[in-house]
């Protein structure tokens, strides 16, 4: 029996767009993606690309013209709707360049549905690249195949966050005094949800105290280990992850 090849192919180059898709819209990619689909991938008429938006799911596009600078795709068929996200929000301090672009890459991986900043007094970082963020966040939603994207908010302080925090919302924090072992709170604590994880130099005792007074606050213990500001989010999503049965 012969077998017939997968259509279209694993090969198939997947691209974020905005805005929504629609069947059979033409939809022109210019700039750097454009430059990646008819220079890098070098597309030909007829070829196809995968596109997801963030809204509607992920589509089957074909090349209906390429120039140097862009490429004209007409979206044929929805392959995908968009994929059901886990209502989990990582509330991470903002840590040096590189390693926040790590958190970015991470958190959309693993599924998160919100990544909010949290400025406290020990960060070493106050500002954020948004848009670098983003754009981080993108390329790791590509390359893995998701059809969704973490929503990502403007920076917060933590006085801030907790004065308008959601009543129904449980927040895990992540103590480095110590607490219950996080998959046994997790477990304990369904709905929605969010994990807090300080900066290099962690929270200092009033920032801890102010958390430890939220009735919604859960103090949990990431094991004997000290871990790194990016070690301890992605540790505590992928556990939050487990106990929730994403995994």
């Amino acid at each position: 029996m012969i077998a017939i090849p997968a259509w279209p192919p694993q090969s198939t180059p997947r691209l974020f767009v905005e805005p929504p898709l629609t069947e059979g819209e033409l939809r022109r990619v210019d700039g750097p993606q454009g430059h990646y689909l008819a220079t890098v991938m070098r597309l030909k008429a007829g070829d196809p690309v995968k596109l997801f938006d963030d809204a509607t799911g992920e589509w089957l596009a074909i090349a209906a013209e390429v120039r140097k600078r862009d490429v004209t795709l007409e979206v044929r068929e929805k392959l995908r709707a968009r994929e059901a996200v886990p209502d989990l929000w990582l509330c991470a301090a903002p840590i040096r360049k590189g390693r926040i672009d790590w958190v970015a890459e991470k958190a959309c991986e693993l599924g998160v549905a919100r990544l909010a900043p949290v400025l406290t007094r020990r960060a070493v970082v106050d500002k954020l690249n948004l848009e670098r963020l983003r754009s981080h966040m993108i390329e790791a939603a590509e390359q893995c195949g998701r059809t969704a994207l973490p929503e990502l908010v403007e920076p917060v302080k933590l006085a801030a966050l907790l004065k308008d925090w959601p009543v129904e919302r449980a927040l895990f924090f992540a103590d480095e005094t110590g607490g219950t072992p996080a998959l046994e709170a997790m477990r304990a604590h369904a709905g929605p949800a969010a994990i807090l994880v300080g900066p290099e130099g962690g929270f200092d005792a009033e920032e801890r105290d102010a958390i430890r007074a939220m009735p919604q606050a859960v103090r949990i213990s990431l094991g004997p280990r000290i871990l790194r500001a990016e070690t301890a989010a992605a540790a505590a999503v992928s556990l939050w992850m487990g106990a929730a049965g994403d995994w």
